[in-house]
């Protein structure tokens, strides 16, 4: 089976083909400010960035001849995890979202470009706002503002996955809690096969990250919000980009603040080791869901490739249950074996309603 994953991000696009489970091309195609810049809507990058992968794949000599293209979901309405054929519902409702990410590119690149294809299957898995919370989760505290999540579902599923693999079991069985660690942190409880738990990392909920705020007081930001210092979307820019380690240290380069660190850096210490203290408290927090009846915890994510974190998350951590690490993304292997799955028929393909 050939397959082509498209995962489109801010400031790049990466593509990858994989034949079965090997990887045979893969690229990261980079945008630059000035380019960007000449869109005033993401919508409006659609012939760009689809234009860009055509012209990579030619480029490398990888024939156009696919048996499914893979998107990475986009920001839509909540729905249950899994491998989705992109229909016209489906691109209807995400060209029409009312959270336009770069992200929500993927699908509608993919489902044009399967269309030029006899037979290719236009595919979308696990996007970031997979719910499959229970009931109790949903409540947020006042109906002013429903609860919502958005987090890394398609890594976290993923790495899950990978783990029950490696230790002879089904993700089904498992009663785990992943926690992503990157630009933004997202903590989730998966309970035999469903994310039951899980806070929303794109608006900064939860722990500080090394661009996001966290949860931070209600009271000072609605006092924030109508002290006229900042416009609505300066606010939300501040406290989703330019919060975190960002704020405090002026740098969300990890390696960076570490070597600051080893050189004497009080601050940077004090900041690192809280952002890392908070991590812990949300997976703690997340540990009372299972009732404390763990089988791993699972560390994903860039931030995991950090000794200094790593080890620091362990000692707060390791009580709860034994902790494995698996750093990095993998989201282009993510996308591509969850479409492998479908196609194999191991995993069900669902239809968007």
């Amino acid at each position: 089976m050939k397959i082509l994953a498209i995962n489109p991000g801010s400031t790049s696009t990466k593509i990858a083909v994989y034949e079965d489970e090997n990887l045979i091309f893969l690229s990261n195609i980079t945008h630059s400010i000035e380019e960007l810049a000449t869109f005033t809507e993401v919508s409006e990058q659609f012939d760009f960035r689809e234009s860009l992968v055509m012209s990579e794949l030619k480029s490398h000599g990888i024939a156009f001849r696919f048996h499914a293209i893979i998107g990475r979901g986009g920001l839509i309405k909540p729905m249950s995890g899994g491998v989705y054929e992109i229909n016209e519902v489906l691109k209807y409702d995400t060209e029409h979202s009312t959270r336009m990410h770069a992200c929500n590119l993927g699908v509608l690149i993919a489902y044009d470009l399967a269309k030029l294809i006899p037979g290719c299957k236009a595919l979308m898995a696990d996007p970031g706002v997979v719910d499959e919370r229970s009931d109790v989760a949903r409540i947020s505290g006042t109906t002013l503002m429903p609860s919502i999540t958005i987090w890394h579902a398609l890594n976290q599923k993923a790495i899950a996955r990978l783990y029950a693999s490696e230790h002879g079991t089904r993700y089904e069985n498992l009663d785990l809690i992943v926690c992503h660690l990157g630009g933004g942190i997202s903590i989730a409880v998966h309970n035999h096969g469903r994310a039951i738990d899980a806070n929303n990392a794109l608006d900064g909920e939860g722990p500080f990250s090394p661009g996001r705020s966290g949860t931070v007081p209600f009271g000072q930001l609605i006092d924030l919000c109508y002290s006229g210092v900042f416009s609505k979307n300066e606010l939300k820019r501040r406290l989703t980009s330019h919060s975190g380690l960002s704020a405090y240290l002026g740098t969300t380069d990890v390696p960076i603040i570490i070597e600051r660190i080893k050189q004497g850096d009080k601050k940077a210490e004090l900041v690192m080791d809280a952002m890392i203290y908070q991590i812990a408290k949300g997976i703690g927090a997340a540990s009372v869901v299972l009732y404390g009846k763990i089988d791993a915890i699972l560390l994903t994510g860039g931030l995991a490739y950090s000794d200094y974190v790593i080890e620091r998350l362990k000692k707060r951590i390791s009580f709860l249950a034994p902790v494995f690490v698996y750093p990095g993304e993998n989201e282009m292997k993510a996308l591509a074996m969850n479409a492998l799955g479908a196609l194999r028929g191991e995993l069900p393909l669902k239809i968007y309603e």
